[in-house]
């Protein structure tokens, strides 16, 4: 988990997310848990991908789902050109 992950967080995660959210990971918070447990600061996504709540959640690591990852530092994603290059 790092800043940027698009996380499924639901009840496998933890019990009180009886629906699924969308979650954008700000930072895995260094706070003291039970083994296999996380807190997580990031910001709770509608379903166009706008944020809509900024929250810190506790779950479990093992019952997060990865919807997409962040590119490394320096990685630009490919844009598609409409333009065909002579």
């Amino acid at each position: 988990m790092k800043a940027g992950d698009l996380l499924i967080v639901g009840r496998e995660a933890s019990v009180q997310f009886i629906r699924p959210i969308r979650f954008r990971v700000i930072r895995v918070l260094d706070w003291i848990t039970y083994d296999e447990w996380i807190w997580l600061d990031g910001y709770q996504l509608d379903d166009r991908g706008d944020a809509v709540a900024r929250r810190s959640i506790f779950v479990m690591k093992a019952g997060l789902r990865i919807q997409r990852r962040t590119a490394p530092a320096g990685v630009q994603p490919r844009r598609s050109s409409s333009r065909m290059r002579a």
